[in-house]
């Protein structure tokens, strides 16, 4: 199975940490948080890697290169402006081939990747829950029966880790569009899937959150 990395956002909330570097190049623990992503792709035997970006995204080419300093393999999809999280990945599908393939959102932080099975007959997803976070206490989806619903009695939050079929972005326009509009399509005739990840999980999205995961990954260094 192939895996995107979706580098492509701007990162406001973590300025001025991106003023002068993309997200995903924003250390942690002495270590670009990207490059926690593709060591555990490489462990996990997913050598082949698409990374899309946008704002200064030759810092991205220039630091990670072609992945061989991994024993993978990166190809770049490169965007004159972010065309959001759906555009993104079509626009990559080039790259990403005719089988389903799994996409992780450049700013989170895990200890261990989900399990990664293919997807089951006729799914278009699978998507992997986590816990809600406190700075997203109504969560996106629910679970159910390894099904992921729109409504349901109880919520949780979308990791930002999922595996779709090239399929689920048929049809769709060209440039920028987002991603959660086809999911909850495609949920509503019951073919997305999903499991809950309850391992560490952490949206690296402000500068509060890159602090506290800085402290709880330094502590491991020493």
């Amino acid at each position: 199975m192939k895996a995107m990395i979706l580098a492509a956002g701007r990162g406001e909330r973590l300025r001025p940490l991106t003023d002068s570097i993309p997200k995903p190049l924003v250390p942690v623990a002495g270590k670009p948080l990207i490059v926690y992503h593709i060591e555990k792709l490489a462990a996990a035997g997913i050598s082949e890697i698409v990374i899309n970006h946008a704002w200064l995204g030759h810092k991205l080419v220039d630091t990670l290169g072609d992945g061989s300093q991994w024993q993978v393999n990166i190809q770049y999809s490169a965007e004159d402006s972010a065309l959001e999280t759906g555009g993104g990945i079509k626009q990559a599908l080039n790259f990403l081939g005719n089988e389903p393939f799994l996409v992780i959102n450049g700013d989170i932080f895990i200890d261990q990747l989900p399990e990664i099975k293919p997807l089951m007959p006729n799914m278009l997803a699978h998507l992997w829950l986590v816990n809600n976070p406190s700075q997203h206490p109504e969560g996106d989806f629910a679970l159910s029966q390894g099904l992921v619903a729109e409504q349901g009695s109880t919520k949780l939050t979308f990791s930002g880790m999922g595996i779709y079929h090239p399929q689920l972005f048929n049809d769709t326009p060209e440039g920028a569009f987002a991603l959660a509009p086809l999911l909850r399509q495609a949920m509503k005739t019951k073919q997305v899937s999903g499991n809950h990840f309850d391992h560490f999980w952490c949206d690296v999205g402000t500068i509060q959150r890159h602090t506290q995961i800085e402290a709880r990954e330094s502590k491991k260094v020493r």
